[in-house]
């Protein structure tokens, strides 16, 4: 069973900034499984840092929702329903949508040719299969998108709920070539905007967030079979306990409760 594939931080003033950073890209990688406790010990070996940049990283993802703490043992990847996933969804339709249409017919052809870069980054990152890329473009592409509407709040709401709905185990689904035709729709919304089409654009982004619903449900699929799949192949009760966590391991080997997905000191619960 491979370890994480996480290069080693550097130590530096904001090395918990570039641990949170490091454990928000193994979990789009799919490295980290939904549903799995994970030691702050055993992750900073992994990232060859001490466990304090770690807890104090995973407390900021805690605070996104995307783990939570679990007493005594370390953080659970937080799994999303389909309600999670419906609920996000209708959110941002509600906010994006409109705003798009009137974002078209206010902002400047200048301000939204601005945008036309990073639009064509976000597909260049799916092309070269950069999820990492292809994620930090879309995020900038959307808020700087929203920002023309003049309302910080706005901004700030949508902000939050992509960090909550952040794609897990994205890496299996660029493999299908699904992330190129996701990134194609933000030139083609931006085409229609500049065109002065709102009605369309509006029924662009109305897909757009659609298929990207489509993309966070598989991305959730993936994980939890991937974390299955590496349980069997790891083997289930074989009497080891989670002993690298925070040195209060319950050293139980409690059969079917167990699944390490990763060497990690990571358990299913």
């Amino acid at each position: 069973m491979p370890h994480l594939k996480l290069q080693a931080v550097s130590v530096q003033t904001h090395l918990r900034d570039q641990v949170a950073n490091a454990l928000r890209a193994a979990l789009i990688a799919g490295e980290l499984r939904p549903g799995v406790v994970y030691s702050a010990p055993a992750l900073a070996a992994e990232l060859g840092v001490s466990a304090t940049p770690v807890r104090e990283a995973m407390l900021d993802l805690a605070r996104e929702g995307l783990v939570e703490a679990v007493r005594n043992k370390g953080f659970r990847i937080t799994e999303m329903t389909d309600r999670d996933l419906d609920e996000f969804t209708d959110i941002r339709t509600l906010i994006e949508v409109p705003t798009v249409g009137r974002v078209t017919e206010t902002a400047s052809a200048e301000h939204l040719h601005a945008l036309r870069p990073l639009a064509q980054r976000i597909v260049a990152a799916a092309q070269a299969h950069d999820v990492l890329g292809y994620l930090e473009a879309d995020h900038r592409f959307h808020l700087e998108l929203l920002s023309l509407a003049g309302n910080q709040h706005l901004v700030e709401v949508v902000a939050d709920l992509r960090k909550r709905s952040r794609l897990y185990g994205l890496g299996h689904l660029d493999e299908s070539g699904r992330l190129v035709a996701s990134a194609r729709e933000h030139i083609e919304l931006l085409d229609l905007m500049l065109a002065g089409e709102a009605r369309e654009a509006e029924n662009c982004m109305r897909r757009h967030l659609a298929h990207v619903r489509t993309l966070w449900a598989d991305g959730e699929a993936d994980g939890r079979a991937n974390a299955k799949a590496d349980s069997r192949a790891d083997g289930r009760g074989d009497g080891r306990g989670d002993g690298r966590g925070d040195g209060r391991g319950d050293g139980r080997g409690d059969g079917g409760d167990r699944e390490p997905a990763l060497r990690l000191g990571g358990e299913r619960r």
